[in-house]
């Protein structure tokens, strides 16, 4: 039973409890968030880190952004971040690699972060497209699904996966006027892929 389906039949879970502590709430409030869909536990179960709670009624987060380029893959140099990250309190880290061997990298993160990690997962399609020399545009939904599974699999506790990007989005976005249109470099690759793709 999964923690949703947990609060929903009126269960308050360790993690809960766990997480009532840290907010200085009621452990009924949290397990009435979780259950409404307005509060959101994150902790992958392969880690053994405090559970973060994100939502409504709930201290704001800071999440610090790490992660390597093509033109520094330096995991020393990651680590360094994730530890001054840590030391300045963040509440968790977003692996943003994109250079190096990005499995070996998100793993000697997960093994060293002490708080939650979360990832893009389009990032890793985007590189493993962009070396095969297939270009991204031929990404497919399999190619995101499996790389999210994997990565969930690695121990990432959270992701970003663009769920807001839908045709009908990018149909509003060109008739906007914006001047700047998108300003995320993962929602601009699922934008790019859905005009190739109308």
């Amino acid at each position: 039973m999964t923690i949703i389906e947990k609060a929903r039949k009126g269960i308050i879970t360790d993690q809960m409890r766990l997480v009532a502590e840290e907010e200085n709430l009621s452990p009924e409030f949290i397990r009435k968030g979780v259950a409404s869909g307005t509060i959101a536990i994150i902790r992958n179960n392969k880690r053994d880190i405090k559970p973060l709670a994100l939502g409504e009624g709930l201290r704001t987060k800071v999440n610090a952004n790490i992660g390597t380029s093509e033109d520094i893959a330096d995991i020393k140099l990651e680590l360094e971040k994730l530890e001054a990250a840590v030391d300045a309190k963040t509440d968790a880290v977003m692996d943003l690699s994109t250079g190096g061997d990005l499995r070996s990298i998100r793993e000697q993160i997960i093994k060293s972060s002490p708080v939650a990690v979360g990832t893009v997962p389009i990032y890793e399609v985007s590189v493993n497209k962009f070396r095969s020399g297939e270009g991204m545009i031929r990404m497919t939904p399999n190619e995101i699904f499996d790389t999210i599974e994997a990565q969930a699999e690695q121990g990432v506790d959270f992701m970003t996966v663009h769920c807001g990007v839908t045709r009908s989005t990018v149909e509003r976005l060109e008739k906007s006027g914006r001047i700047v249109d998108v300003v995320s470099r993962g929602g601009a690759f699922l934008i790019m892929l859905s005009l190739i793709h109308i």
